[in-house]
């Protein structure tokens, strides 16, 4: 029997969802809504999805498998609506929000058979546009099933193959607190980073010029959506309220080194550190979307930047960000070259080493 897929909300996750799918099961009948009529029309005529619900309780009621790309605060407005419906009795309702707990909770008190699942991949793009089938190769894909959704689960497994993605099985309160201390509570620590480093501007002009390299490249992630960082971080409030509080006691136990002098212990707390950041997983999607960036080694020439692009641009190779680093005249400078993804960037290097002299390292 040819499934029937509805999925709510067709911005990068969704519309990238909806085409996996398709390239997996050309068979099912994948349709999408979503609050935007621009967004459904584009779905429409660039064939994501294979036809717009009129709305979506006419969509709801007629598919096996509804999937909610949406906000967690939206998807929890849709489980109101959804448990008044005569939805199928097969019907299996998912998800793709960053927290799982306050999801699970409401849907079970709903009676609604909802198995959380949450593709941890992203782009510094947003949008119906970004769309990219290969968007969650080889990320992981995390399902948090109760014990009686075994043949649920499969079936989600198995519909969503074309992600490519390797999957996980967690509890809801693990997913979070797995989340929220590598991924929500990083977020909030770059975001401060760069609030406070704005107030130090006010005072020191000079430091907004000197804030780029390192500092840039730390607090990158402070750049991320900030109605989608609101919703993820009141629906992980207690997660998070927790591991603040941790990470406050973690800088006072620095500032009391600092305030004792103790050499000793300002090593231990840096060498602890860098031995557990070297033992960190190499190339592997985590919580945090990786940033795929080649840096090449550059002479300060006219003409050097359009000879690499080039030379991606004959191999069919895409880029999504360009930054120079350094450039001084009688030495290198550094492209920095950020790739959609590692395969890219893997080519990427291959193609550039092939082609040029200049030295490629990846970080």
């Amino acid at each position: 029997m040819t499934k029937q897929v509805l999925i709510v909300g067709l911005g990068l996750i969704g519309s990238s969802l909806a085409a996996c799918i398709k390239r997996a099961h050309p068979d099912c009948e994948v349709s999408g809504w979503d609050f935007s009529t621009t967004t459904c029309q584009i779905a429409e005529e660039r064939g994501i999805v294979d036809g717009i619900a009129a709305d979506f309780a006419t969509g709801a009621v007629n598919c096996d498998v509804l999937l909610f790309a949406t906000p967690v605060a939206v998807t929890l407005s849709y489980f109101e609506e959804l448990a008044q419906l005569p939805y199928r009795k097969q019907l299996i309702v998912t998800d793709a929000g960053s927290t799982k707990l306050q999801l699970t909770k409401r849907a079970q008190a709903l009676g609604l058979p909802f198995l959380g699942g949450h593709p941890m991949a992203g782009s510094h793009k947003s949008g119906i546009n970004a769309c990219d089938e290969n968007l969650f190769e080889e990320a992981y894909y995390i399902f948090t099933p109760e014990d009686s959704q075994k043949v649920a689960l499969n079936q989600l497994q198995e519909l969503l193959k074309g992600t490519r993605a390797k999957y996980v099985e967690l509890t809801p309160q693990e997913h979070d607190e797995i989340t929220g201390m590598l991924s929500h509570l990083p977020h909030i620590i770059a975001a401060s980073l760069v609030t406070q480093a704005d107030a130090f501007n006010q005072i020191h002009p000079r430091a907004k010029q000197l804030a780029a390299g390192g500092f840039r490249d730390i607090t990158r992630i402070a750049s991320s959506d900030p109605v989608m960082w609101t919703d993820i971080l009141l629906s992980n409030r207690e997660v998070l309220m927790s591991q603040l509080t941790l990470w406050q006691e973690e800088m006072s136990k620095v500032q009391r080194l600092l305030i004792h002098r103790d050499r000793e212990g300002i090593c231990q707390f840096f060498d602890h550190a860098k031995d557990t950041r070297d033992r960190l997983p190499v190339h592997k999607n985590g919580a945090i979307p990786a940033f795929h960036d080649l840096f090449v080694d550059i002479p300060d020439v006219p003409g050097v930047i359009a000879e690499v692009t080039g030379l991606l641009g004959e191999a069919k190779i895409s880029i999504t960000n360009l930054k120079i680093q350094e450039t001084r005249e009688d030495i290198l400078g550094v492209l920095q070259i950020t790739f959609k993804s590692q395969r890219d960037l893997d080519a990427g290097k291959d193609c550039l080493e092939a082609k040029t002299p200049y030295h490629c390292r990846i970080k």
